[in-house]
């Protein structure tokens, strides 16, 4: 199975990500990415559940600050 990556974002007015663009050009909801996530759908994410309790997404960690889904360009 082909992994998509994450090449844009796009966040809401308050800067949380809402929207992930993949490299085949597609769009994906958070939660959908979330789930493709946990599929092994898409690469170099991971879920985590945070203080709050809920489930987030972040990328792997490799050192390499600009691949971090903040610092991804916006669309």
């Amino acid at each position: 199975m082909q992994q998509s990556e994450v090449v844009a974002v796009r966040k809401n007015s308050d800067g949380d990500i809402v929207e992930l663009q993949l490299d085949s050009g597609s769009v994906v909801d958070y939660k959908t990415a979330q789930a493709m996530v946990k599929n092994k759908e898409i690469k170099n994410l991971n879920v985590f559940r945070g203080r709050d309790g809920d489930e987030h997404l972040r990328s792997n960690a490799d050192g390499d600050p600009s691949n971090n889904l903040d610092n991804l360009p916006t669309f």
